[in-house]
């Protein structure tokens, strides 16, 4: 099990494939960490097509659109103070607590 940067409701952007942020500016929310393998779901990114059978008598079927996780290495943290793509510090603080910095305006993120 390897850490992940980000956590789940982080706004991110996507730094390569078919939704990077240089191609279609795609921003989205992490909805799900999986740490295991270092995947996040991210809202709006890398949607697939899904072909859905109807089971039972009441269920309906037809074309589904879900979003599909893709490696946490390929997004990058938007800090909320400004707004920029950043990457975190993390610093122990006296009590014992962490917390994570933003690199570029020293805002805390949490």
């Amino acid at each position: 099990m390897s850490k992940v940067h980000v956590k789940t409701g982080d706004t991110v952007i996507v730094l390569s494939g078919k939704d990077s942020y240089r191609a279609t500016k795609k921003k989205g929310k992490v909805l799900k960490v999986i740490p295991e393998d270092s995947m996040v779901l991210v809202e709006g990114v890398n949607i697939r097509t899904k072909h859905r059978k109807p089971r039972g008598r009441y269920q309906q079927g037809g074309i589904i659109h879900q979003e599909s996780p893709i490696h946490s290495s390929k997004v990058m943290l938007v800090c909320p103070r400004c707004s920029e793509p950043t990457r975190i510090a993390k610093q122990i603080n006296k009590d014992g607590s962490k917390e994570r910095l933003c690199k570029k305006c020293k805002g805390n993120i949490d």
